[in-house]
């Protein structure tokens, strides 16, 4: 595992196993899968990987500030001397930018961290909205009915994956013709 991978399991390990074991088993399985489909991405298999493991640290109440997760996990991810690249990438995970309009936040997250579309991107999406909250493997439409089924009809995070769910879709399916083109 390199440098970068181990400080960011245990990074994820030290603010989630213990205060979030739920948010913690799903992170867990989505960096598994990121692992396992590194050579989507050749030599930034390791920025997927360590995204994967840090894309919910927002949620650990140490960490939260705005109660928006990927923005505070970015946010801090930078104080602690993870890279721009990094923090991007949670910051923009698995269309935060329409939750982030939803908040009232999407001005400040466009100014703080830029949108990175790429196949690194892509795979993160795929890999966090294909994994269910207690790490099982789920079908991108049986995650969004989850977490509508979850929140409730009238939840911001269900309006906002009313928004997101074509650009989220748009991404899975670009991974997908990846996984086909190169199955691991």
């Amino acid at each position: 595992m390199s440098a970068l991978r181990a400080k960011a399991a245990a990074t994820a390990q030290q603010h989630l196993a213990a205060e979030l074991p739920r948010r913690w088993r799903h992170v867990q399985a989505v960096a598994a899968k990121a692992d396992r489909l590194g050579g989507l991405v050749g030599e930034d298999a390791e920025f997927l990987t360590a995204a994967a493991w840090l894309h919910d640290i927002g949620y650990a109440v140490d960490i939260r500030d705005t109660g928006f997760h990927a923005l505070d996990g970015a946010r801090w991810l930078l104080t602690v001397g993870f890279s721009a690249r990094l923090a991007a990438l949670v910051a923009h995970h698995s269309c935060a930018s329409y939750e982030a309009a939803e908040r009232g936040l999407g001005h400040v997250l466009a100014a703080e961290f830029s949108l990175e579309m790429s196949p690194v991107s892509d795979t993160l999406w795929f890999v966090d909205m294909t994994t269910g909250p207690d790490g099982q493997d789920m079908t991108v439409g049986e995650r969004l009915a989850e977490i509508r089924e979850r929140y409730g009809r009238t939840d911001l995070v269900t309006r906002f994956w009313i928004k997101g769910e074509l650009p989220l879709l748009d991404a899975v399916q670009r991974t997908q013709e990846r996984i086909a083109l190169h199955p691991m």
